[in-house]
């Protein structure tokens, strides 16, 4: 894989941590693509660890790896990684996801993780930034080696997908939207390969200033050079036109009470659209389990706003849970 060497993220790089790219393979022979970062004078020591990923359409360059320079700057050896199909992970056909191989992406990013010298297998904790927060759940559920999780912005992609904004969509709805999925999946066969969607986010230039707040606050992030990038989805692409398919009936949130005795940490924005995925998520979980819900945050907010993230709690919620 011919991976980009030079910086290219959307934050400044870090002078406290070293950084390298690196790769894995998950459970499916999908090579994932992630930067590595390490506290400086690392290799010594046994540390704890993070896998990261996020938001749902991103790459590893935007909120994931802030996150995870982040982290390691306060003593985390973290990985932010670009999910199957994506960014510079591998994958064919491009621009698809999975809630059963992107569960699997966070259990591949613990499987390297375990293995590095100077992590301490036993204290890998997962941060799951939007739609993959929900995955990071999923990931905890499944693999006991993950000790402790905390999502920010969570989406739950399976409940959006398969029942509308706040469980909207009506049941003809949803026939209706399977039986289009469906017939294109005749088209894409025909053609050799899928079809893409329109870009899901307009140019700001678009704007007419009817959308929804979230609307315009995810151009505002994605469409800008406040969190641009070529290679995220959001910024510069689409999904295929079925990719919604393998949501439709998968509930991510089906386990979520098995994550315990092991704990959960989930932050939310109090004006965030996707806040309720938070709050039920809270409601589903087991024992141990925090929620803060951040005073005047939208759903955005938690992707780069380093002044409105809670790292302190962040850090605290690790440190206390990966002894």
């Amino acid at each position: 894989m011919q991976l980009t060497q030079e910086w290219d993220k959307t934050f400044a790089q870090s002078d406290k941590v070293d950084h390298q790219k690196v790769t894995f393979k998950n459970r499916y022979g999908i090579t994932l693509a992630a930067d590595l970062y390490l506290p400086k004078g690392a290799d010594q020591q046994k540390l704890p660890a993070l896998a990261i990923s996020g938001p749902y359409g991103a790459v590893k360059e935007q909120a994931s790896g802030l996150y995870a320079q982040i982290m390691a700057e306060r003593g985390y050896v973290a990985v932010a990684f670009d999910p199957s199909y994506t960014g510079e992970s591998s994958g064919t056909p491009r621009n698809v996801s999975s809630p059963d191989i992107n569960t699997e992406d966070f259990s591949a990013a613990v499987d390297y993780l375990g293995l590095l010298d100077y992590v301490d297998r036993s204290r890998i904790g997962v941060i799951g930034i939007c739609g993959f927060g929900g995955m990071s759940l999923n990931a905890a559920a499944i693999d006991k080696r993950i000790k402790a999780v905390v999502t920010t912005s969570m989406y739950d992609m399976s409940r959006v997908m398969s029942k509308g904004y706040f469980d909207s969509m009506t049941a003809e709805e949803r026939s209706a939207g399977l039986e289009q999925m469906n017939q294109q999946r005749w088209v894409d066969a025909a053609n050799g390969e899928p079809t893409m969607a329109p870009p899901g986010l307009p140019d700001p230039s678009q704007l007419t200033g009817e959308e929804p707040q979230f609307v315009k606050d995810y151009v505002d992030y994605y469409r800008t050079p406040r969190g641009f990038h070529p290679r995220s989805l959001n910024s510069n692409g689409s999904w295929t036109v079925t990719n919604p398919l393998s949501f439709m009936n998968m509930p991510l949130m089906t386990y979520i009470a098995e994550i315990a005795p092991r704990p959960v940490l989930l932050i939310a924005g109090e004006n965030a659209h996707s806040r309720y995925f938070t709050e039920d998520a809270y409601k589903a979980a087991g024992e141990p389990k925090e929620m803060m819900i951040l005073d005047g945050l939208a759903h955005v907010d938690l992707y780069d706003q380093v002044d409105k993230i809670p790292f302190d709690k962040i850090d605290a919620f690790f440190g206390e849970n990966l002894k």
